[in-house]
């Protein structure tokens, strides 16, 4: 099983590797972006008590980045399902199917690790204060079931929808409103009790969190809950292609 696994992790460092300049240097647009814009535009005019608002911020885009890389990173799926029509030729290879969804995620996952490494290099450019990095095990966890739960959705969605424009839309109704209500700009604290309710139930926002405020358990239980309801879907779903 383990060595099915790092097959399938193997064969996707190897498209990565061929790709890595491309990759890093896509990954660091993003994170410059909202750091000039909110941290230093923005954020000049804004006074916390805890600190500075690129200190706030910082948390919060690689919770948002780890979301989008896992996410993106799983996207070829559904080019293997519906087009290259290659996803059957791994159902009749002689290993188990959740050794590959397992492999694929954990790729996302390698991913996302880089892309969060590219973004502490560029907070520390920016004079960012890394105070939530005393905790690194509980810095560390956070991402890797963030990107989890969020590459195992797009694995589900792959799996179901049979355009890219379908994909899109996934990505537009359940990425897209996580990104800007979810923790990661601003505190949650500020919505009104209805829609908090609502937001603190989503995963960006416990990962926002415990990245921000350091470890809390039933933030860690959420998120692995998550992480595992993601692992047993995607695994479902591709099970039922051979069926």
């Amino acid at each position: 099983m383990i060595d099915d696994i790092l097959t399938v992790m193997w064969r996707d460092w190897i498209v990565l590797r061929r790709r890595l300049k491309k990759f890093i240097l896509s990954r660091l647009v993003t994170p410059v972006l909202y750091m000039v814009a909110f941290g230093w535009g923005l954020g000049r005019n804004i006074n916390l008590a805890s600190g500075s608002y690129l200190d706030f911020l910082v948390p919060g885009i690689i919770a948002l980045n780890t979301m989008n890389v896992s996410y993106m990173s799983i996207t070829s799926v559904h080019a293997e399902r519906v087009y290259h029509k290659s996803l059957e030729e791994y159902l009749s290879a002689p290993i188990e199917p959740a050794a590959f969804v397992l492999g694929k995620i954990f790729s996302a996952v390698v991913r996302a690790l880089i892309s969060t490494a590219l973004i502490l290099i560029v907070a520390i450019i920016f004079g960012a204060s890394l105070k939530f990095f005393s905790e690194p095990l509980n810095f560390f966890c956070v991402v890797v079931l963030n990107s989890i739960i969020f590459a195992g959705a797009c694995f589900c969605a792959a799996l179901k929808v049979q355009t890219y424009e379908e994909l899109a839309q996934v990505n537009t109704y359940l990425l897209m409103p996580m990104s800007f209500l979810c923790g990661t700009f601003f505190s949650t604290a500020e919505l009104p009790p209805v829609v908090r309710l609502v937001i603190e139930i989503l995963p960006l926002t416990h990962t926002s969190c415990l990245l921000r405020e350091g470890f809390n358990l039933p933030s860690i239980l959420i998120l692995s809950a998550y992480a595992i309801f993601a692992l047993w879907l995607a695994t479902r779903l591709f099970k039922k292609l051979s069926t």
